[in-house]
């Protein structure tokens, strides 16, 4: 499982009694999706929560042809945004709080965790192609990337 999967609206509860109708808890539900950040679905949540959604909105679900949005854009810009936290020293448990912070999403730290060592395993594997191949600039990216998650030892 993703872990796109993995990732719930806070205040779910509050947000489906505000909205009136009945949303999946998962963030990249298409459902979810669509009620959520349709202009109707945002209008009907508080202030406070529905400039959170519009952040998450505009990082996430903003790109170019607005099919791109049920063939995997935002997963894969959230990834970035998770890989990117990660990159500037923070832990899982610092990850789920700056996520919840920012656009009123969660995950469990585990589950974090375990995409960050599935994405250094990865890396790994990508390394030892590259090593195989003998693409050195492959194997160098790969590397840095690796080093970026694992952060200093």
């Amino acid at each position: 499982m993703a872990i796109t999967d993995k990732i719930y609206l806070k205040n779910h509860r509050q947000i489906v009694s505000q909205l009136d109708a009945n949303i999946p808890k998962r963030v990249f539900s298409g459902a979810t999706l669509e009620v959520l950040y349709s202009g109707e679905g945002l209008s009907k949540v508080n202030g406070a929560t529905r400039d959170r959604l519009l952040d998450f909105a505009e990082d996430f679900l903003d790109c170019e042809n607005s099919d791109d949005i049920y063939t995997g854009y935002p997963e894969r810009q959230f990834i970035n945004y998770l890989l990117e936290l990660r990159a500037q020293g923070l832990g899982p448990d610092a990850i789920v709080d700056v996520m919840s912070d920012e656009y009123m999403v969660y995950a469990y730290p585990g589950d974090v965790l375990s995409f960050l060592d599935d994405a250094v395993r990865t890396l790994e594997s990508v390394e030892a192609l590259a090593d195989v191949e003998g693409d050195r600039e492959m194997l160098d990216e790969a590397r840095q990337a690796k080093k970026d998650l694992v952060g200093p030892r």
